[in-house]
């Protein structure tokens, strides 16, 4: 999943639970964090967001409007990060065959949606289908169908050659069944993101109409519709059918042009939750107090800076001459002052990335990566032999980074590109709009090399190996390809056993570390303040919130 500024490419991601095994639901979604009060009822909570991009299903791609998304729609699983297990949600149980590429999900009985109709195992399907079909929108195509790309009939319904997800079958109202190409027992991980969840029949009716003001199956229902660029208004939904009705009236999302505007508005209190600039959060610290285990808000500790499954990082384009070379490859990796741009541009409130894969998904194993550290003798080292210092100390090695202006982009790349001089590497600047670079940039491989940021979409190694580093994989700009990666990754998601599949993971992020086609810098932490009104809220390291949980001061 990306973020607001990253768009598809920045976040995607798991812990993983036996999928072998038939799991209960727990009536309730994500982790609530510390135990909320139980004390304090209604109010409406006012929260900063971007314009997303999408708030239905349909194309639920980035994180301002999976927040909003994640609050109207409930996906078939959830993953409960403080048991750190995937449980059921939409779906009270499921089963596996033993070759890991059949699933039978068994739905709670008489859900309901916002409109009063039964959540039935259609309702999933035609919510699959409705995402992989280059029908649904003549002017709004979906970003995220490739979720489902291993489910069968995906390659046949996603070109328009079909008119429905053949692996995916409904036995009964309750039953759904999922026949996937291969194996992939990770599967009801994927099963969590809010894109797959169920639509009501009138989602098929009026596209537009249902984009601007979906109706979902959660525990929040739209109040009007999205007004593009201004707001989004949501309140409780009394009938909601996977655990109790929300603690608050609703939530007011307010719409803001960018981080300090929205900032300004929380000072001045027009805010319950905003983002804060990164030159402004020790202040805030000290204004309004840390929270206690970084991810809840509570009175007098009101500032996030918990850690997330994310992680930013340079992307290098592995067919470009300069970078075709792996010494070159790793050699920029090692002249990056990781620790210093961390204390520099983020005063410290990231973390130097040693790997790609981020703390807090099973599997993560600290500075997995052998040269994504800061060594620049090494670098010069791995150098000299090919590409000597001249009298000025440079190499006649040549790269540009392409990267947007927003936010803290320019500053980072700044300290990139003076990094890389001190090891006689040139580097200039290639800016663009971030619609441009994402669009056309990247898709295009028209870059040497590009920054991006990844949040994982569901907390497994997969998510971050397979998108990122599978040949094709629509995330892979770098094209980056190797035939024994590709193959590791299709074998490890046979695997039955968690910590067998997890054990192979790990041997196939030791060999894409030894090709180093990505440069891991840093991962990312939560920089988000609450007001005083909010007496209980948590975020999860998904940066999703359980707004039903939230209780604010009466």
């Amino acid at each position: 999943m990306t973020t607001s500024m990253n768009r598809r490419t920045f976040v995607k991601g798991s812990l993983a639970a036996s999928a072998m095994a038939a799991l209960a639901a727990c009536g309730k979604k994500g982790s609530t964090g510390a135990a909320a009060s139980g004390e304090a009822t209604g109010g409406t909570l006012n929260y900063y967001i971007n314009n997303p991009v999408a708030i239905d299903p349909y194309d639920l791609e980035e994180d301002q409007g999976m927040q909003v998304g994640y609050q109207l729609f409930d996906a078939l699983t959830t993953y409960d990060f403080d048991k750190g297990e995937l449980i059921g949600l939409a779906a009270e149980s499921w089963d596996v065959n033993d070759a890991a590429d059949e699933f039978t999900f068994h739905l709670v009985k008489g859900a309901k949606f916002h409109d009063g109709t039964t959540v039935t195992s259609k309702s999933f399907k035609q919510g699959w289908e409705r995402i992989v079909s280059p029908k649904t929108s003549e002017t709004h195509a979906s970003g995220i169908g490739y979720h489902l790309a291993m489910v069968q009939g995906y390659s046949e319904l996603s070109v328009g050659d079909a008119t429905e997800l053949t692996g995916v079958t409904c036995p009964d109202d309750d039953t759904l069944v999922v026949k996937l190409v291969q194996s992939y027992a990770d599967f009801p991980f994927v099963c969590m993101h809010p894109a797959l969840s169920p639509v009501p029949d009138c989602a098929m009716d009026d596209f537009d109409t249902f984009f601007f003001a979906p109706v979902g199956n959660g525990p929040f229902k739209m109040d009007g519709k999205w007004e593009d660029g201004q707001q989004i208004n949501i309140v409780r939904f009394d009938d909601y059918s996977y655990g109790d009705p929300a603690i608050i009236d609703g939530v007011h999302f307010n719409i803001q042009k960018d981080v300090q505007t929205a900032y300004t508005e929380f000072q001045a209190g027009n805010l319950d939750m905003a983002s804060v600039p990164t030159t402004q959060l020790k202040d805030a610290i000290s204004q309004y107090g840390e929270s206690e285990d970084g991810s809840t808000v509570t009175p007098g500790h009101q500032v996030l800076t918990g850690a997330e499954l994310s992680v930013y990082y340079l992307m290098l384009n592995v067919a470009d001459e300069t970078l075709k070379d792996v010494d070159v490859r790793k050699a920029i990796s090692l002249a990056i002052n990781r620790q210093a741009i961390c204390d520099t541009v983020f005063e410290g409130t990231r973390e130097p990335a040693g790997g790609i894969v981020p703390p807090g998904i099973a599997g993560y194993v600290e500075n997995s990566w052998e040269f994504s550290k800061y060594d620049p003798d090494a670098a010069k080292a791995l150098l000299d032999a090919k590409y000597p210092a001249n009298a000025d100390g440079m190499r006649g090695i040549n790269v540009a980074l392409t990267y947007n202006l927003d936010g803290d982009h320019k500053a980072v790349m700044e300290m990139v590109m003076a990094d890389l001089k001190a090891i006689g590497i040139n580097a200039t600047s290639n800016t663009a709009e971030w619609s441009s670079i994402v669009t056309n940039t990247y898709p295009n491989a028209d870059f040497q090399i590009g920054r991006l940021g990844w949040i994982a979409d569901y907390p497994i190694m997969d998510n971050f190996l397979y998108p990122l580093f599978a040949t094709g994989a629509d995330n892979n700009y770098g094209k980056y390809s190797n035939p024994a990666v590709d193959n590791a990754i299709n074998e490890a998601r046979a695997i039955a056993d968690d910590k067998e599949r997890e054990a192979k993971y790990q041997e196939i992020d030791k060999t894409i570390a030894a090709d180093m086609p990505v440069v891991p810098l840093f991962y990312y932490k939560h920089q988000m303040v609450g007001s005083s009104r909010v007496k209980y809220l948590h975020i999860d390291p998904q940066k999703l919130i359980m707004m039903d949980k939230v209780e604010l001061e009466a």
